[in-house]
């Protein structure tokens, strides 16, 4: 079938979201593109807790020394009502590209969505990246143990058949290569966390705590970025190819700038082997001003020679602590997990996480590639 025409255009971020000069990218249009994000986010979850504000977007869509993203629409009668984008790395996975198509439902089945998977492909392809990867989203409203349901790779996980982003990535040649679960606390936790620290603390009596707000105290920074190198390595990630990433204190500063910029907060507690000094484990719980009643888990790591003495649960525990004396108009925390990754779902579940919903992790490669209908 002969995908139709439609005109796609490039997005060009304004310096910043104040009226534009001559010459400069107009603001006007990044903050249409940015109500569409808002559109599309409301007609999947319901609620924008997924969205980020138009500052925080103009600042994590900037190139980088890092990173290289490129965004695209479509209008309909003059209404944009589909966009794209795709984002390479510029120091690992320089064979990979991820991307991503959302099309407004009352514009589906154009071929629109169709139309900006096969110009976004065209522009990894240009760029040199044969490993193409993209998620969908779903909300927990089917049964994970009913039928009609599609498993990854992993045989971790499942998402419905039916659905249309699901059906979408398999015409295209996307094969599903793992399942994340998305989870929401409420704050505050129902969970015992007395009980659950100090079970904890036995275990982890080799270990002292630390914290800190946005920004990594320099004595820390260096074992701070062997730790944030680990996670490209060893959080579970299917049969999805990821290279190893390559992080130093230039790097760690950069993403903390980068929040900072953002309108970001962030809370940071790590464990400390006492008798070596070494940086164990650390986890991120970061909130912004223009969401006050959410927070948002980044990223939670324990090394793997100190694994075993509950230091993952320990240092969520001080952190949601932390979070509840410096933000008390937070009520609720999202994260993210692989549904393979039961220790760390295990952790999730007994300070009292529950599914909200599911990402599917999708990949294919340039030889992989075949007809896809639309």
């Amino acid at each position: 079938m002969t995908t139709p025409s439609y005109l796609i255009e490039e997005l060009s971020l304004p310096a910043s979201l104040a009226p534009a000069g001559p010459g400069a990218a107009d603001s006007a249009e990044f903050l249409e593109f940015m109500d569409l994000c808002d559109e599309l986010i409301l007609q999947t979850w319901g609620n924008l807790d997924r969205a980020s504000s138009a500052a925080a977007r103009l600042e994590f869509w900037r190139d980088t020394a890092y990173s290289r993203l490129r965004l695209f629409f479509v209008r309909v009668d003059g209404r944009m009502v589909a966009n794209s984008w795709v984002r390479c790395e510029l120091r690992e996975n320089l064979g990979s590209a991820l991307l991503h198509v959302s099309v407004l439902d009352a514009f589906a089945g154009r071929g629109i969505g169709r139309a900006l998977l096969e110009h976004a492909e065209a522009l990894a392809a240009a760029d040199g990246r044969t490993i193409l990867q993209t998620f969908t989203e779903h909300p927990a409203d089917f049964d994970v143990d009913g039928p009609n349901l599609i498993k990854p790779a992993t045989g971790t996980g499942a998402l419905p058949a039916g659905a249309r982003g699901v059906r979408f990535a398999g015409k295209a040649g996307y094969r599903l290569e793992q399942v994340e679960r998305f989870s929401a606390l409420d704050v505050p936790p129902a969970a015992d966390l007395d009980a659950l620290e100090r079970d904890a603390l036995v275990r982890a009596a080799d270990y002292e705590l630390l914290h800190w707000t946005d920004s990594c105290p320099e004595e820390h920074a260096a074992q701070l970025a062997v730790l944030m190198s680990r996670m490209s390595t060893d959080a579970p990630s299917g049969a999805l190819s990821y290279e190893p990433e390559i992080w130093d204190v230039a790097r760690v500063r950069h993403v903390e700038d980068t929040w900072r910029r953002a309108g970001q907060s962030s809370l940071v507690v790590a464990a400390r082997h006492r008798s070596s000094g070494e940086l164990a484990a650390y986890t991120v719980l970061q909130t912004t001003a223009d969401k006050p009643w959410l927070a948002n888990q980044d990223d939670t790591l324990v090394a793997v020679g100190h694994r075993g003495h509950r230091l993952g649960i320990l240092i969520k525990i001080r952190n949601l602590r932390l979070l509840r004396e410096a933000y008390p108009a937070v009520r609720r925390v999202l994260t993210y997990n692989a549904a393979e990754n039961d220790h760390m779902l295990g952790i999730n579940i007994a300070l009292g996480f529950k599914p909200a919903g599911y990402d599917g992790e999708w990949q294919r490669t340039a030889a992989a590639a075949g007809a896809a209908g639309n």
